[in-house]
Parts: structure tokens; sequence; C-alpha cells
């Protein structure tokens, strides 16, 4: 059974995290990015308790591209 989702954008939400879920992106420029939920909130988890995305709406999207933090980091 596989445990990837595709999206139309980057997404990073409290509901997912420790389920290990693997999520296939493909952005609107057509570039296509495969990550592991779990690990990218891991990197991002500081930030993220900051934002007030994160704490108003329990998660955070981005519809163009990768976060910088996450780009060079292994997220599979």
């Amino acid at each position: 059974m596989s445990n990837i989702v595709e999206k139309k954008r980057f997404v990073v939400s409290k509901g997912l995290v420790g389920k290990n879920q693997v999520i296939d992106v493909t952005f609107k420029n057509g570039n296509t990015v495969t990550y592991n939920h779990d690990k990218v909130f891991e990197i991002l988890k500081d930030k993220l308790e900051s934002m007030n995305c994160w704490e108003k709406y329990k998660s955070y999207t981005s519809s163009n591209s990768l976060p910088v933090i996450v780009r060079d980091k292994e997220i599979i």
C-alpha cells in the first residue's frame, strides 16, 4: 500500500505530524518535489511555531516552491 499523497502545493500541517506521510507536490511552474512531512516538520518546527498561520490555521503552505531552509536537506 502506498503512503504517497499528491498535492498542488507544499504543506506542513499539525494534523499530519506523526503520520510519516510522504507528499508529492507539483508546483504551478511544473516543478515536482517529494518530501516526508515529518522530516520537513522537524526542520521547520521552531520557525512554524512563531508564525501566525501556524497558530491560527495549524498549517503552512506554499504554492510556488519549497521553503529555502529545506531545499538542501534530506527530506525523503
